[in-house]
């Protein structure tokens, strides 16, 4: 074959070879609006899509995330930040609902850090983190990381990411539990061993504006995740505090004030006068189930009323955090002040079921007791003029 034929013939066999590569791709947004997409636990204009591109206003912090479960995969995506130093991250294989206490899936989080971002790093404590191109598993997640790291963050292996408002591109592949991450062409980060290893894909919200275009994935076959090795299937929550405001709550006559959102927290300032009337959702309840997380002050008492939660519209609580009268009490020998905790509470008829998880906590309690309550109605926070911070409210049918 003559030189010039031969270049043809591995030009061809090139071109032929990667358009093979590229096959099996599809959009993961269809460019009009945000179908096949869960907002896990932000305001509804936090996200929204324009000409394809798909914009977030970083408010409250948060994320949204894919309907479905992904196991192998390879993703493609480009995203800008539009200040300096904005801060935004791509989950894999993730949790249907925020973890306790923080408002973040449990997976496996790909960076997306502009380098803005260092300028407010403080030079002389130990690295802990870069900008771009950071993977690391957060909340529950574990995995062990390729290069150079800290525990098991692996960090770039060069800087390739342009800076805002420059558009840049990630090739994320997930394999079997291993992970990698190309930066604009070029591996430079990832992990094996990644637990979960299948779960739930999402992108953040945490503080700045980004913008996301050319999302698509490509689907590999499955290596036989089994359900241990799989993030919690999504049972229908929705989530009932937005991070900005109390829309979809009924708040009671003289305490507005005292109701204080921010971002993700939701806090109750400590009140002068006797207790007030709880914070009702508009969303009802009959069997189902009701999420809320909670932090006590350092200085709060234990020996008193707290923090309460109440069911199907009934003023009085049916759980009760600290001493005192309820159904279900969790007093001082189980809730230590300054940590967060999950209360999930279960309706079945006039069956409740209350269980409390400190953050990370391998053994939940688990408490029963019989309710004289409505079939069906709201679900409430009780307010008994203590200082106390909320989050991640959730409910499901």
């Amino acid at each position: 074959m003559k030189p010039a034929a031969l270049l043809c013939a591995l030009a061809f066999s090139t071109l032929f070879s990667h358009a093979a590569e590229e096959e099996g791709f599809v959009p993961m947004f269809n460019g009009k609006d945000l179908s096949g997409w869960v907002n896990a636990n932000c305001a509804p204009e936090t996200w929204s899509i324009k000409d394809g591109v798909v914009s977030c206003t970083g408010i409250p912090t948060g994320a949204m995330r894919t309907e479905k479960q992904y196991e192998n995969f390879i993703l493609e995506c480009e995203w800008r930040h539009l200040s300096s130093g904005g801060n935004s991250g791509v989950f894999i294989w993730g949790s249907p609902i925020s973890a306790p206490g923080v408002p973040f899936l449990r997976g496996i989080e790909v960076q997306v850090l502009d380098h803005g971002y260092m300028k407010h790093a403080d030079p002389k404590k130990p690295r802990w983190f870069t900008t771009h191109g950071d993977v690391f598993p957060i909340h529950g997640a574990t995995m062990e990381p390729h290069g150079d790291h800290n525990g098991q963050r692996s960090f770039p292996s060069e800087e390739r990411s342009k800076p805002s408002p420059e558009w840049n591109h990630y090739r994320i592949t997930g394999n079997n539990g291993t992970l990698t991450l190309a930066v604009n062409g070029k591996v430079v980060s990832g992990g094996d061993k990644c637990f979960w290893r299948k779960g739930y894909l999402a992108l953040e919200s945490e503080g700045a504006p980004v913008e996301f275009r050319n999302v698509r994935i490509k689907e590999l076959p499955s290596t036989g995740a089994t359900e241990a090795d799989s993030a919690p299937l999504d049972q229908g929550w929705k989530h009932l505090y937005n991070g900005l405001d109390l829309r979809g709550w009924k708040v009671p006559e003289g305490t507005a004030a005292r109701w204080k959102p921010s971002n993700w927290n939701l806090k109750l300032e400590a009140g002068d006068g006797p207790e007030a009337a709880p914070l009702w959702s508009d969303a009802e309840i009959a069997n189902g189930e009701f999420i809320a997380d909670f932090q006590l002050l350092k200085t709060s008492n234990l020996n008193t009323p707290c923090a309460g939660f109440c069911v199907r519209g009934e003023k009085d609580p049916a759980v009760l955090i600290g001493t005192g009268k309820a159904p279900i009490v969790f007093g001082p020998d189980q809730v230590k002040v300054g940590k967060w905790y999950r209360l999930r509470l279960q309706l079945n008829g006039s069956k409740a079921t209350a269980t409390l998880t400190e953050t990370q906590e391998a053994n939940p309690q688990v408490k029963e007791a019989e309710l004289k309550v409505a079939a069906r109605g709201p679900v409430g926070v009780a307010d008994f003029g203590m200082a106390v911070t909320f989050a991640n409210f959730y409910v499901r049918k």
